[in-house]
């Protein structure tokens, strides 16, 4: 019997076709013992119950990219890229990966795949191309602008970094952020894989060096890198901490894979895979000085054996990567680099954003709890009326990472439940508790005790702004 459940649904019923994907046993929600996962790289948690009442159908613009539709979203694109690569499970077949092992490899999952990519792609990519504005001027013109990026994010690499470096309590801050890269920089180098496949020396000579010379040198750091978990007492197992991946941490190697697959957009992928190079290389110290901060020397080798990207070497790069395709195509190529690359900047833009929220509530929940006392007190003593969604769930009841679309309160009528928003940081609620959870923030929760009664009012703006 096949491991993926059938779901019949129209044969372009974009929902039926994602809904069909994440019917998948790896895709299940998780249980009380799978907050971090170490020994099983094909469970990947995406809570399926949810897409009853999400709409792939309809793409997502800019202001909704980081809604729950887009952490899911993004949860089954980058399994849809992994279905294609190597994984190796912990054990023998009375291992508890085999059975994920297999309904993650088997041929319905990888047909599926192919068919979710697509509706995926579309739902959380198409806002990307609202926005491109060409360059005029040709490719010497997109020379120039991914040079002047690389000044300004010299001198601006992150917010988020800045708030990691202010956080109160910086270790966590810093662990979470380690975390992050774990999204990432593995995949990356899965992506520029991808562009070595294939029989094209004639028509641009000098790609393949390029892209080898970038994986050997992502290579050689591997070790390194693994230091660097080590040191912060985490595992390099892949998609350990796939529950604490926000999806904005995601997205940037999901579009980076799916411009290296689609063979037809050969120009984003180098424009995407330049500004790779050019985040990576402008955040360096930065990274270096938080994890130093937070775990010691451990690892730093990795950062500062990053290599350095200067003016002219930008423009030596981006020139050797335009000039033959250039000359075949003649400005669309040069206008397709500038696509990916734009995009790749938008998205890491987003994902900067993303953690430096992320990172600054998580540092403050106390605040946030205050709130929510305050927020509580005026619903009641002002009978005000809202949106109000109630939760009876029993021990070790677990609530896969998630987020909301909207600002909610929790408030624990009965019971003792553990919130969570990061790894190792385990915040008891205990009855009468209260905590503010913005919209768009990564959490969960498990049941402690036999029964828990907990209650969500969702708070508008409006109200918001009262406390």
């Amino acid at each position: 019997m096949s491991p993926v459940s059938r779901i019949k649904s129209a044969p372009d019923d974009p929902n039926g076709i994602v809904r069909r994907y994440a019917a998948n046993s790896p895709f299940r929600s998780a249980t009380a013992e799978e907050l971090v996962n170490e020994d099983n790289p094909f469970r990947r948690p995406v809570r399926p119950h949810d897409l009853g009442f999400l709409d792939y159908g309809t793409p997502l613009t800019a202001d909704r990219a980081l809604r729950l539709s887009g952490l899911l979203g993004h949860r089954m694109l980058r399994t849809v890229h992994d279905a294609d690569q190597l994984f190796v499970r912990a054990g023998g077949d009375d291992h508890p990966s085999a059975a994920d092992a297999e309904a993650f490899h088997s041929l319905d999952n990888r047909v599926l795949a192919l068919r979710a990519g697509q509706v995926l792609e579309n739902h959380l990519f198409h806002w990307l191309g609202e926005e491109h504005t060409p360059p005029e001027g040709g490719p010497d013109a997109v020379t120039r602008h991914v040079q002047g990026v690389l000044e300004e994010r010299r001198a601006r690499p992150g917010r988020a970094l800045d708030v990691a470096r202010s956080c109160r309590h910086r270790t966590e801050a810093a662990t979470f952020a380690l975390v992050q890269l774990t999204a990432a920089r593995p995949a990356v180098q899965s992506a520029v894989s991808r562009g070595l496949l294939g029989d094209y020396g004639t028509a641009h000579a000098a790609l393949r060096g390029l892209l080898l010379d970038d994986l050997r040198d992502r290579a050689d750091r591997t070790p390194h890198y693994r230091a660097l978990l080590a040191g912060a007492e985490l595992s390099p197992e892949p998609y350990a901490y796939w529950q604490f991946l926000l999806g904005s941490s995601l997205a940037g190697a999901n579009h980076l894979h799916s411009v290296a697959r689609d063979r037809a957009r050969l120009g984003e992928f180098l424009g995407a895979w330049v500004h790779h190079r050019l985040d990576e290389a402008v955040t360096a110290a930065a990274y270096a000085e938080v994890f130093q901060d937070a775990f010691g020397d451990e690892g730093a080798a990795y950062f500062t054996g990053v290599r350095p990207l200067t003016g002219e070497g930008v423009a030596e790069l981006t020139g050797a990567l335009l000039g033959p395709l250039v000359a075949r195509f003649g400005a669309d190529a040069a206008l397709s680099f500038h696509r990916g690359f734009e995009d790749a900047r938008r998205l890491a833009a987003l994902s900067d954003e993303d953690l430096a929220v992320q990172l600054d509530w998580a540092d403050r929940l106390d605040e946030y709890k205050v709130k929510a006392e305050k927020l509580d007190a005026l619903i009641s003593e002002n009978g005000i009326e809202v949106d109000l969604e109630t939760f009876v769930e029993s021990h070790e009841e677990t609530s896969t990472t998630h987020v909301h679309d909207d600002h909610r309160l929790v408030v624990v009528e009965v019971g003792q439940m553990h919130f969570w928003n990061n790894v190792g940081h385990m915040i008891p609620m205990e009855e009468g508790d209260k905590l503010l959870i913005p919209a768009e923030r990564l959490h969960g929760s498990m049941v402690r005790s036999g029964t828990c009664t907990y209650h969500q009012p969702v708070i508008s703006e409006e109200l918001l702004g009262q406390v």
